[in-house]
């Protein structure tokens, strides 16, 4: 059983789940979702033909991280003693797999957790992904990194060698089937709309909207976005796909509506954000995914976080650290739309995140592992 309850774990499981029905033969898969971010959640489902077995759609207007845990468990539970599978798959750092994960310990079912290993070694940032990921990884009974150094930091946690694997992030796989589609008409209107294309303008791209930013962090990100968008006013556009949540919402609309350069949206579907990153010269972002997914597209990467777990990124030069301090992103963003060597090396930095055959790696383990336990 594979379960999931938000865009981005969908994104990545569902090649994952296309692998796993490739082997029929040898697996019977049903999908289960809780659907905590219901919309977003909705267009990869339709992308991505995949029609759950089991939708909880449990997303309910202001509810609390308490009650959606509550949920969780008590609308899943009778799934879990219906199908009683013999693994449960789970991705990422949500609070679906936290609670997932548990379950899946409760009834003695075998947990693969898929993206294990990462680590700001903060339980604050992100808040509550870190902890949510490190409770998967203490019941997980197969650990799929998608590096080496997410591996290391599984053994540093007492996890056995033999119980963890390196497939690279099933990310990579989503984007390379999405990036090579036809480009959505939307993404054409959009450009136009900037002037990128008919007036030759960059284009950076803005993504905003973990928790840890609400407040004082996202209004600083407003401000620093104000000054790029002043300083490079007639030749710098902005796409500000604007997340839903209204602890973003009103302090991006006072702060940045009035802004000509500034171009601000509904949440973009997944295949529209990925032919938009196509066309970026630059993102900023404090989006996990997007650290995973800009640098196979060649663009640079400014992280508005004061800490990452994905750390590879900032090894291998496809991201920088830059916080939300307005001052440090000016500065950042500024370095890299007026030096191109700086741009370019970013731009040809190679991406640790995988080759696009994660999810292979992934199903064959598990079938491995299944032949163990005959």
């Amino acid at each position: 059983m594979v379960i999931f309850g938000t865009r981005p774990e969908a994104v990545k499981l569902a090649p994952v789940i296309k692998t796993l029905r490739a082997h029929a033969n040898k697996i019977d898969t049903s999908v289960c979702i809780t659907a905590q971010h219901r919309e977003m959640l909705d267009q990869v489902l339709n992308v991505f033909n995949i029609i759950p077995d089991f939708d909880l759609d449990l997303m309910q207007p202001g509810q609390n991280l308490s009650q959606l845990t509550a949920k969780i468990f008590t609308d899943l539970d009778p799934v879990m003693n219906e199908v009683r599978p013999d693994w449960l798959l789970i991705q990422g750092d949500t609070t679906t797999v936290m609670a997932a994960a548990l379950l899946g310990y409760y009834h003695h079912i075998n947990v693969g957790h898929v993206e294990a290993g990462l680590r700001t070694f903060d339980k604050w940032q992100p808040f509550p992904e870190e902890i949510n990921r490190r409770v998967a990884g203490a019941v997980a009974d197969l650990h799929f990194a998608p590096t080496e150094n997410n591996r290391r930091n599984l053994l540093r946690e007492g996890i056995s060698d033999d119980l963890i694997k390196v497939t690279g992030n099933p990310a990579i796989d989503a984007l390379q089937i999405v990036a090579a589609q036809p480009e959505p008409t939307q993404v054409m209107k959009l450009l136009d709309q900037a002037q990128i294309s008919s007036n030759h303008r960059r284009l950076i791209l803005v993504t905003a909207h973990r928790r840890e930013s609400f407040g004082k962090p996202i209004q600083d990100v407003c401000t620093a976005l104000k000054q790029l968008a002043e300083h490079y006013h007639d030749s710098i556009s902005f796409i500000y796909p604007v997340h839903l949540n209204p602890n973003i919402q009103k302090p991006v609309y006072e702060s940045l509506s009035g802004v000509n350069n500034i171009l601000l949206l509904e949440p973009l579907d997944y295949v529209s954000l990925v032919h938009l990153m196509k066309h970026a010269a630059l993102i900023l972002t404090d989006s996990g995914g997007i650290q995973e997914e800009a640098p196979s597209l060649g663009v640079p990467t400014l992280v508005l976080r004061d800490r990452t777990e994905r750390q590879e990124g900032l090894t291998a030069g496809t991201l920088k650290l830059v916080g939300t301090n307005p001052e440090h992103i000016f500065n950042a963003a500024k370095q890299l739309l007026d030096d191109p060597e700086a741009h370019a090396a970013m731009a040809r930095s190679v991406n640790p995140y995988g080759d696009g055959h994660a999810a292979e790696q992934i199903v064959n383990a598990l079938l491995q592992r299944w032949e163990q336990d005959q």
